[in-house]
């Protein structure tokens, strides 16, 4: 089922374009990747499709709650609180999940929510199919690397069980091993069945995503050959 739909999708402000003429489809299960150039809208379209930014053009339809992973400016740990405290803060608004949304939340992230008290971050963590994840629970959010930022992001993005995770520029800051880790542990959420659109400069090769690249420059039209001058001015005739 499809979770997401975009048909000509636009953002333009006074200052021109900042996405544009988008078709994009993310379904359960799938990964989607946005690439592009700096400046290409990457992030902007993100926020756009899960419900967190306006647009001003085409079409968007979204089935289902949509959650936000690492947004750099927009949605980041708080610097002050552990890597547990982050998890148990958001189980503890979360609550309950509601009898009428069970069958529409995956169980991993029930579960979750049912056995924060006895402990909350090996229940998340579990939930989100990220038991290898490179996480400290006990450091704090000042101090995380951009990779542990990413999959806290992604751990709390889960607990709520929603339809669609976003995550912006997923292999900012990465090596190679980061990279590959963090595009395989993007395909395991997708594989619980959430529609998963994450952001990067470029996918690490064999990864089982859907790649949407927006924002290239259009290719100039080649110039016109110029005529030929004469070589010297035309005689005329006494």
């Amino acid at each position: 089922m499809n979770i997401v739909e975009t048909r000509g999708l636009g953002l333009r402000t006074r200052r021109g374009w900042v996405y544009r003429d988008v078709d994009l489809t993310a379904a359960s299960g799938e990964l989607v990747a946005v690439t592009g150039p700096p400046g290409s809208g990457r992030t902007s379209l993100l926020l756009t499709l899960a419900g967190r930014f306006p647009h001003s053009h085409g079409e968007l339809r979204r089935r289902g709650p949509a959650a936000l992973g690492q947004v750099a400016g927009v949605h980041e740990p708080d610097p002050t609180l552990t890597v547990a405290e982050h998890i148990t803060e958001r189980l503890l608004l979360l609550g309950p999940v509601p009898r009428r949304r069970r069958r529409l939340v995956p169980v991993a992230a029930v579960r979750a929510r049912r056995v924060y008290r006895r402990d909350a971050y090996a229940a998340a963590v579990a939930g989100a199919g990220l038991t290898d994840a490179p996480l400290d629970p006990d450091r704090y959010g000042r101090d995380l690397t951009p990779v542990e930022r990413q999959v806290l992001g992604l751990v709390l993005a889960s607990l709520g069980g929603p339809s669609l995770i976003v995550a912006d520029d997923v292999d900012a800051g990465a090596d190679r091993p980061e990279r590959e880790w963090m595009w395989g542990a993007l395909e395991r959420l997708a594989d619980q069945g959430y529609a998963v659109v994450a952001s990067a400069r470029a996918v690490e090769p064999g990864v089982a995503a859907t790649v949407h690249r927006i924002g290239d420059p259009a290719v100039p039209a080649p110039a016109l050959p110029a005529e030929p001058a004469p070589d010297r001015p035309a005689e005329v005739p006494a």
